[in-house]
């Protein structure tokens, strides 16, 4: 049994000589209270991950970016120098994109200049970190550009990365708040702590304490909707979500719904078996068939909103797909919707078809209506869900927006996330060790 697995049996808010800890387990996660941050030289890690429009290049939503404004105005007021690190896509994805825009859209929110910076470790970026002052906020390059921060391997590893023994000297303090990316095992998510004093970020306490309360593991039943185009992080999820038996049914939607589809011999036609195969998820295929086999609690879409060749929409069966799949259908709507009327906890992650596109939004949107009007708790996770919240009702007291999509769902399926267990590892300072 995973570390992790238990956290919700095993977890606390302590109050230890003035000191504001989350514990989990074994692990003792420092916050910002624990750490000296007034006039620093901060390091921030933050997830400004954002949708993505393909043709212009421009940010669709930017829920995740206002989410830290939070933290870094703490920071502002204590006269702290701030440093940014962020990812946006993944390479060779259309939305891996520069982050000048964030850092613009990051000013307008913060309402304080944030400086843009084309660099990372390179000279210049050293330069600007090296001149920047009290309440001086930077936001260096995309840090996916740095090829190390692709990798994902063991955290120690991750500490003698060139980018982190680059960075680590010009700071004496590391923030992480980027709870949405704790599922990654990279430099700049874990390669840190085991240099500098470091501590949890407001966005990434509220999440791992919100969670914690929300979710009973004795609470049932639970229903877990899966969707978007992250295949190999959702197959991933839904074997600890199956394996662990977290879930009671799992919903599937948006492409991951196609794999399990083909995995279970459904005639989708060639254009679909193109897309899997431009995204490199054919060779999951045997995994989703195991998956299936294993008796996983998953519902596969029963019918499918497509497009022709004529731009004409129509709705077609799940058994005999002949046109390009962009939302789910009808009938699989409102068999989800009456799945999710008698759930205690619903968890929506990843939108239903391909929300860019106004015309496949229906799918999505109607589910998360139904998810809201539903007994249950909703747990929304994700940068795409969270942009669909405004075509419904949300009631606060019954809903927790999470900024965490594939960690969300890791971190409530049992498995250790490797930020959170770097922040428990890494160096303190003096006021979290007094």
């Amino acid at each position: 049994m995973s570390l992790y697995y238990n956290i919700f049996k095993d977890i606390s808010e302590i109050e230890c000589g003035g000191l504001h800890l989350i514990r989990v387990n074994s692990l003792t996660i420092p916050t910002m209270d624990d750490v000296e941050i007034k006039n620093k030289k901060v390091l921030l890690r933050v997830d400004i991950n954002s949708p993505v429009d393909k043709k212009t290049g421009k940010v669709l939503d930017d829920s995740r970016i206002k989410s830290h404004i939070q933290t870094i105005k703490e920071l502002l007021e204590n006269n702290a120098s701030i440093t940014i690190l962020s990812h946006q896509g993944r390479p060779g994805d259309d939305d891996f994109i520069s982050l000048n825009q964030h850092a613009e859209l990051l000013s307008r929110h913060l309402g304080h200049t944030v400086e843009f910076v084309e660099d990372i470790i390179g000279p210049y970026a050293i330069q600007k970190i090296k001149q920047a002052g009290p309440k001086d906020v930077l936001l260096l390059e995309n840090i996916r550009m740095i090829s190390e921060e692709i990798v994902e391997t063991e955290m120690e590893r991750q500490a003698r990365t060139f980018l982190v023994k680059k960075l680590a000297p010009l700071f004496n303090l590391f923030i992480n708040d980027a709870f949405a990316a704790s599922h990654r095992s990279q430099p700049s998510l874990v390669g840190f702590p085991y240099l500098l004093p470091s501590a949890a970020g407001r966005v990434m306490e509220k999440e791992v304490s919100a969670l914690s309360k929300i979710f009973n593991p004795n609470d049932g039943p639970k229903v877990f909707v899966m969707g978007g185009g992250k295949i190999h992080d959702s197959i991933r999820i839904i074997e600890n979500l199956s394996r662990h038996r977290v879930a009671d049914r799992i919903l599937l939607g948006g492409l991951v719904s196609v794999l399990f589809a083909a995995a279970k011999g459904l005639n989708l036609g060639k254009a679909n078996l193109e897309v899997l195969e431009k995204t490199g998820a054919t060779s999951l295929i045997p995994r989703a068939r195991k998956t299936l086999l294993s008796g996983a609690p998953l519902e596969i879409p029963l019918d499918f909103k497509t497009v022709d060749e004529k731009g004409e929409i129509r709705n077609e069966p799940a058994s005999k797909v002949e046109n390009l799949i962009k939302d789910v259908g009808e009938t699989t709507v409102s068999v989800y919707s009456s799945l999710m009327k008698e759930a205690s906890v619903i968890v929506l992650r990843g939108p239903m078809g391909v929300i860019e596109d106004e015309r496949f939004r229906e799918g999505t949107i109607r589910i998360m209506t139904s998810a809201m009007e539903s007994k249950g708790f909703v747990i929304v996770g994700g940068g795409h869900m969270i942009s669909m919240l405004d075509y419904t009702t949300i009631d606060p007291s019954k809903t927790h927006v999470s900024t965490g999509g594939g960690a969300l769902l890791l971190f409530l399926a049992g498995e250790k996330l490797p930020a959170i267990e770097a922040l428990s590892r890494g160096v303190q300072d003096d006021k979290s060790s007094s």
